[in-house]
């Protein structure tokens, strides 16, 4: 499963890069994929668990790390999740100013109380987005964030195949960052300090 998700990030990472010009430059100094000024990534439109609207606005003073995934996900997502709550540690008190942003990419077997459950268990400041499924696909295309199911050994049994990465805003609320699955937490601590000033 691990070498599918690499290789579908890996069929993405082109369009991340197209999108702006010299994209993922190693000028920019970050470790990730610097996408300033991408035309998408612009906004949250998802509802959270609790069925209330969040935006981007009310982070505003912070660094929001948007991962999109699924709580059945055997290794992508829980070891994602894993490290940054482990960033968030590394960071000491400025670890205050990076929210995670969990979007479950199967909001049919995620119910609000899974997700509660999965995500609090990484870290107890995590916010899981979960929309219908008509919703979920419209906000991953807004991403370009590719995800589908794909059928298990037993009937109606299924995994979901997804981009295997985390979209990275500054504090004012613009994305500025790609970053690939397996970067190392040392990476992931030097370019959320960068964005945190």
């Amino acid at each position: 499963m691990r070498r599918r998700h690499v290789l579908l990030f890996g069929a993405m990472l082109p369009l991340a890069a197209c999108d702006r010009p010299g994209g993922g430059s190693p000028k920019s100094g970050f470790q990730g994929i610097d996408i300033t000024g991408a035309d998408y990534a612009r906004e949250l439109t998802l509802p959270d668990i609790d069925g209330r609207p969040r935006s981007l606005a009310e982070f505003a003073g912070k660094v929001v790390v948007v991962f999109f995934g699924f709580t059945q996900c055997p290794d992508v997502c829980p070891t994602t999740l894993a490290e940054l709550a482990a960033v968030k540690k590394q960071l000491g008190p400025a670890g205050e100013r990076v929210q995670t942003v969990f979007v479950t990419l199967d909001p049919e077997r995620d119910t609000a109380e899974i997700l509660r459950s999965y995500v609090t268990a990484f870290d107890p400041g995590v916010i899981a987005l979960r929309g219908t499924p008509e919703q979920t696909l419209a906000f991953a295309k807004s991403f370009k964030v590719f995800f589908q199911k794909v059928p298990g050994k037993e009937p109606g049994s299924y995994s979901v195949d997804h981009t295997a990465g985390a979209y990275v805003f500054d504090p004012r609320g613009r994305v500025r960052l790609f970053v690939r699955y397996g970067q190392p937490v040392a990476g992931w601590v030097a370019d959320l300090q960068q964005l945190l000033g």
